[in-house]
Parts: C-alpha cells; sequence; structure tokens
C-alpha cells in the first residue's frame, strides 16, 4: 500500500438519536463530538436519524398512509365528484 493516501481507519461509536441504540465499529468518519463508552473508553460519536432499530423494515412497524382520505379531501377540496 502507499503511504499517506488512506485515510485513518477508528473505532466510532454510531448512535441512533430516535431509538437511543448505539454501536462501535470501525470507520474513516470523522466527527468532533465524543462519547464513554461501556468499556471506559472514549470514542467519536456520529449521530443518525435511522438505523436497524428505528427503520420501518427492520421493526416491522409501518405506518400504513390513509391515501383513499387524502383523496376524498382533496375532492371535496376543489368541488370534484
Amino acid at each position: 500500500m502507499k503511504k499517506d493516501i488512506h485515510p485513518e481507519y477508528n473505532q466510532v461509536v454510531f448512535k441512533d438519536m430516535s431509538s437511543d441504540f448505539a454501536f462501535l465499529t470501525r470507520s474513516t468518519i470523522k466527527s468532533q463530538e465524543t462519547i464513554t463508552w461501556e468499556d471506559g473508553n472514549e470514542y467519536p460519536l456520529v449521530k443518525m436519524d435511522v438505523s436497524s432499530q428505528s427503520h420501518p423494515f427492520f421493526t416491522g412497524k409501518q405506518n400504513i398512509v390513509d391515501t383513499a382520505g387524502r383523496v376524498d379531501r382533496f375532492r371535496k377540496k376543489y368541488g370534484m365528484s
């Protein structure tokens, strides 16, 4: 491997802010925030909106959209039948 062309590959904590789920893995991502992990060491923290703990595909909890209600409201609003 060539020297000085590869990014640093360090341990990082990714935290899902919606479900308060966190995991430690290796990544090249940089972060200014840090967190103290379960082993007592401090690692960079990357905050996420969605992970496997909060994504509907993995949790099986999907929001059903009321499309029929939306269509009826649209027709009612614009006088269509």
